[in-house]
């Protein structure tokens, strides 16, 4: 078969494909390098939106329309609950067995501390490695809500294994394939994906690209049947020498993504580049790199009019709810680890299970699991309706890792004091692992940046490029709309947002008719939308106040965003323990709230604030939180007799 090369983009074709961002950084006086490279990031991101039908687009997500429509779309936050044939439920269940076997028997690792090759084989022999491939190519098609939901699971028993299951099918190759391989790349190649004979990665990072994408410098050019790649590869997980990656090159100069078969030895052409790393230390992480790579010519993906960039972004929103997933299993690890060390240590004749701190902290981390199981059904449930979920992914993304980190710092590591420093110890030995994911599937603060300017795309593209667009006509240096001369030289772009804003503060907004939910979060849920009313308005105000100059305002927007962020994060919890039964689910999604809330009006914890959480912390140690019968605490690591 001959696969389509991808041609350069002719003058035209630039001209049309301008996006609303470039635009923007143009008329605020960038240099056209600088307008050019994050505009080819921004139309890769439209090229996405093409990939969906227009109500699943990001302008009609959950997120967008909560900020910017007249009615809260209060039906995005149910999450249905998914249909889970009963083979792929066995593949599940028995991968956790596998996995249990081996991590009680001492068999997990093998001599290099990595996860054995033999555990891996047994897992593929379940069918683990192919539960998000398709039934007619070997594998189980799990819903995504159910894929992720287990994640959490194998993240109690091993949470590497977990997270290789989010690298082989979320933003390995698997994902690429599925969504951008030909029916002929299909038949050929995912079959041994689903089976675990190849294991998968994504090659996108590089030396000197890694926030900033337009930095890629590998290369693949065309010779005979063969693609001819140089380059280096970073930070690359999963990747080893007879694995399969999906490689993002430059071909003619526009990102490509070829399905490359890694060979068994390193060779003249490829090389691994070996460095030590904290963080994966129970998985490979290495450095790629390729001198004369040839891969075959079949093997590079066509995603229409899009580029490498489209398929990257594609497959980045479900490794971004596969790592909340597992953030919500390494915590409830976490809070296992913390009981028995709080029952046994005693300060002052007491054991400090029974101190406010102490339970104040078991409480909180109770509230951040929560959160995560939620934000995670929320979220994979959306794609599972055929939501993209960009703005949904990115706060799963960040409130998962947000979360685990001040989980690992504030809430273990002070819990078990000195011990936990101890080599064997939970926290000492996992620290990194507690933390990197602040860095993985995009930085958080980059990320929540991202967020906002999908949040404001439209709305600028609607009013503020033309705006920008009357004032380079005009030839306004500080345009002043308070200024006559200068409303009349802007009124035709002026008028259209005028009417906007007007028509928002007149109409107001319609409040959703929610299913009935417990008064406590019913009152969070609304104290969340009488924020989110005004949203929009504010929203506009900070663009009208930075104007052409808000991308390098990246302080405020962070900011702006991370407020947002918190609203539908309370929306979302909240609705989603208003479906469970569990009383103690309801009260942690009770002491999240409240918390986010609070820090969205600057305001200080009451008693009644501080005696929520600690109730939570007492009834999470009396043993009746959901998940963690199943997890051990671990012993305590130098123990003494009692005085």
């Amino acid at each position: 078969m001959s696969s389509p090369t991808v041609p350069p983009p002719s003058a035209d074709d630039a001209a049309r494909e301008r996006s609303f961002v470039e635009t923007a950084l143009e008329l605020s006086g960038k240099s056209a390098a600088e307008s050019r490279a994050t505009g080819r990031l921004d139309r890769a991101d439209e090229q996405v939106e093409t990939l969906f039908a227009a109500r699943y687009r990001t302008a009609a997500s959950p997120a967008h329309r909560a900020v910017w429509d007249a009615s809260f779309p209060a039906e995005l936050f149910s999450t249905p609950e998914p249909v889970v044939e009963a083979d792929c439920r066995r593949t599940m269940e028995d991968s956790l067995a596998i996995v249990r076997r081996h991590r009680d028997g001492g068999t997990l690792h093998d001599a290099d501390g990595k996860i054995d090759p033999a555990v891996l084989a047994e897992l593929g022999g379940a069918g683990y490695w192919g539960l998000l491939v398709d039934r007619e190519h070997g594998g189980r098609a799990a819903p995504f809500l159910a894929f992720a939901r287990f994640l959490t699971e194998m993240a109690l028993v091993d949470p590497t294994v977990a997270g290789l299951a989010s690298v082989h099918g979320c933003i390995g190759a698997v994902d690429p394939l599925r969504t951008f391989g030909t029916p002929e790349q299909k038949r050929r190649m995912l079959p041994d994906l689903a089976a675990g004979k190849r294991l998968s990665a994504f090659a996108l990072t590089e030396p000197a690209a890694g926030s900033d994408l337009t930095a890629l410098r590998t290369t693949a050019r065309l010779e005979g049947d063969h693609w001819v790649v140089d380059g280096e590869k970073l930070f690359i997980t999963n990747a080893i020498p007879g694995r399969t990656i999906g490689l993002v090159c430059l071909v003619e100069g526009r990102p490509a993504v070829l399905i490359a078969d890694l060979p068994e030895r390193e060779d003249a052409t490829f090389q691994v580049r070996r460095y030590g790393l904290h963080a994966l230390r129970h998985s490979f992480n290495n450095g790629l790199v390729f001198r004369g790579f040839r891969v075959p010519r079949e093997n590079l993906l066509d995603p229409g009019q899009g580029d490498g960039l489209t398929i990257a972004y594609h497959g980045l929103n479900l490794g971004r709810v596969a790592l909340c997933a597992t953030a919500a299993g390494m915590m409830r690890v976490m809070l296992a680890s913390m009981l028995p060390w709080a029952r046994f240590r005693r300060t002052y004749g007491e054991a400090i299970v029974r101190r406010e701190l102490v339970r104040r902290r078991l409480g909180r981390l109770a509230a951040l699991i929560v959160g995560c199981d939620a934000i995670r059904d929320w979220c994979a449930g959306l794609l599972d309706r055929g939501y993209r979920g960009e703005m949904e992914c990115i706060i799963a993304k960040i409130f998962g890792s947000e979360s685990q980190k001040e989980a690992a710092i504030e809430l273990l590591m002070k819990t078990h004091g000195g011990r936990g420093f101890l080599h064997g110890h939970l926290f000492g030995d996992n620290v990194h692992e507690y933390l990197s994911p602040c860095i993985y599937e995009g930085e958080g603060e980059m990320l929540g940046m991202a967020f906002y300017k999908s949040l404001v795309k439209e709305h600028g593209k609607a009013y503020f490029e033309p705006i920008g667009r009357a004032i380079q006509k005009a030839g306004l240096k500080n345009p002043n709309p308070a200024n006559p001369l200068h409303a009349w030289k802007l009124r035709g772009a002026l008028v259209p947002y005028a009417g906007w804003r007007m028509g928002r503060m007149v109409a107001g907004r319609r409040r959703p008719a929610w299913p009935a939910m417990p008064p406590r979060l019913r009152a969070h849920v609304d104290a969340a939308l009488e924020q989110l009313d005004r949203a929009a308005t504010d929203t506009s105000a900070v663009m009208v106040k930075h104007q052409l100059k808000l991308a390098d305002r990246q302080c405020r927007m962070a900011e702006e965003s991370q407020r947002i962020q918190d609203l539908i994060t309370v929306v979302a919890v909240c609705r989603w323990a208003a479906d469970r039964a569990e009383p103690i689910v309801q009260d942690a999604a009770d002491v999240l709230a409240s918390d986010l809330l609070r820090r969205i009006r600057g305001k200080r914890p009451g008693d009644g604030d501080l005696r929520r959480v600690t109730r939570l912390g007492e009834a999470v140690a009396d043993g009746g939180f959901p998940g963690l019968a199943a997890v051990d605490g671990g012993s305590v690591m130098m123990d003494y007799p009692q005085p």
